[in-house]
């Protein structure tokens, strides 16, 4: 049974869990800096304690890691909660942000920037804007489509996005061939990664981490309610299609956001809100809190693999959530198959 007080403590819980594992993470790094260095570089500010350490050691905390590993817990919480709105919508384990076309959507954006140059416009805001109007021209062209009358079939909707997917993808790979010396930028970011990020892009980012998910956790109810079915919803007073409207536009806002400051980071959505629901039940009213926190931990941490596993060199964060992801996705499709 559901309590409130429950939710709260594990919330809180989480939430010590994820700074406490930031903090260890800003101290991860090719510079070999003493947790003791890092705690007092970051507490100066508070405790005006005289530096005992090198300059050098400040710029890399403040301006290199402390930045990089932030964003990596709002890029995490926002792919986590996408993934566990949509799956609640499609009532599908195997849902997640990038089966609607939106991750490719926005990576489209960013490859015009590539290839066109981004002098013309925004300067080091046109990919990140250039991403968010594609992922949410996306959204709406899949939804659009998928919709037959007044209404919008689940089923259809997936279909549509999946084939819109393939066909943004598509259009990608046609870029990218013709790219020509902006190939390797483009493979770099449709790869993920969080590397040379500084806090300009938390900026981008923090507002729509920040609503989408306080949305998502006044929406819990009613994710509850559809996940029984759409009659059973309705039933309950709730207007079904109104709500497959604005879940699929948070959804696509948080989503771009995250492409549009870290590049194609998949299966995220798909592994962080099913492992949660398996330790949580299914109530989305503590399975949403669960899965930011849970979702910045593990972006957060698969960011610290991807930066020693091969040092000094760098695995792109997209590879590394993929190696973990596919495996996890067949599972699910061996596990799921009679309820797919």
């Amino acid at each position: 049974m559901y309590k409130r007080r429950n939710t709260v403590m594990i919330s809180a819980g989480l939430f010590l869990l994820t700074i406490i594992i930031m903090l260890i993470s800003v101290g991860i790094g090719e510079s070999n800096i003493s947790a003791e260095t890092v705690i007092a570089i970051l507490t100066e500010p508070l405790t005006h304690q005289a530096p005992f350490w090198l300059s050098g050691d400040a710029t890399i905390i403040w301006e290199i890691r402390l930045p990089r590993v932030i964003l990596g817990a709002l890029v995490g919480l926002c792919l986590a909660i996408s993934g566990a709105a949509l799956q609640s919508l499609f009532r599908n384990p195997m849902a997640d942000p990038y089966i609607l076309g939106i991750s490719n959507g926005a990576a489209l954006g960013a490859t015009i920037v590539f290839v066109y140059g981004a002098a013309w416009a925004l300067s080091l805001y046109t990919l990140p804007l250039l991403s968010f109007v594609f992922g949410i021209i996306t959204i709406f062209l899949v939804y659009y489509v998928g919709k037959v009358g007044n209404h919008v079939p689940v089923n259809t909707l997936l279909l549509s996005g999946i084939a819109i997917s393939a066909f943004l993808s598509a259009i990608n790979s046609f870029m990218m061939f013709t790219g020509g010396q902006n190939l390797q930028q483009i493979m770099f970011w449709m790869m993920g990664g969080l590397s040379g990020r500084g806090w300009n892009y938390i900026w981008i980012i923090i507002p729509f981490a920040i609503i989408g998910s306080l949305a998502m956790i006044t929406m819990a109810r009613s994710m509850n309610a559809i996940m029984f079915g759409e009659e059973s919803a309705q039933y309950l007073g709730i207007d079904v299609e109104k709500m497959k409207k604005v879940l699929l536009v948070l959804t696509a806002f948080v989503t771009s956001a995250a492409v549009a400051v870290s590049g194609v980071i998949g299966f995220v959505g798909l592994i962080v809100p099913h492992i949660v629901r398996l330790i949580v039940g299914p109530d989305h009213r503590i399975l949403i809190p669960v899965s930011i926190f849970t979702g910045a931990i593990f972006l957060v941490i698969a960011d610290d693999f991807a930066r020693i596993m091969i040092s000094p060199a760098e695995l792109p964060l997209g590879v590394l959530t993929a190696l973990c992801g596919a495996p996890f996705f067949l599972y699910l499709l061996r596990s799921k198959r009679g309820e797919l």
